[in-house]
């Protein structure tokens, strides 16, 4: 695995935890929400700029992708 791929892959990681927390959820429940709505592949294609982000501005932004997410599949 190159180092930026273990970046990458460190970096998810980081996020399901700290979402894990920050929902009061399992990780079980986090890869659910995180498959269901495409967020890893998200945080994993946007890693140049997201990882550059804080805790707070990365839950939030997840927050917010899994909710337009939501509403897309409503239309």
């Amino acid at each position: 695995m190159k180092d930026k791929e273990l970046d990458i892959a460190y970096f998810v990681s980081f996020c399901i935890e700290q979402y894990k927390v920050h929902i009061s959820a399992t990780g079980g429940e986090v890869m659910s929400i995180f498959d269901r709505y495409g967020v890893t592949e998200y945080l994993s294609a946007n890693f140049d700029v997201l990882h550059t982000q804080s805790r707070q501005w990365l839950l939030e932004e997840i927050d917010d992708f899994i909710q337009q997410r939501k509403q897309e599949e409503q239309k």
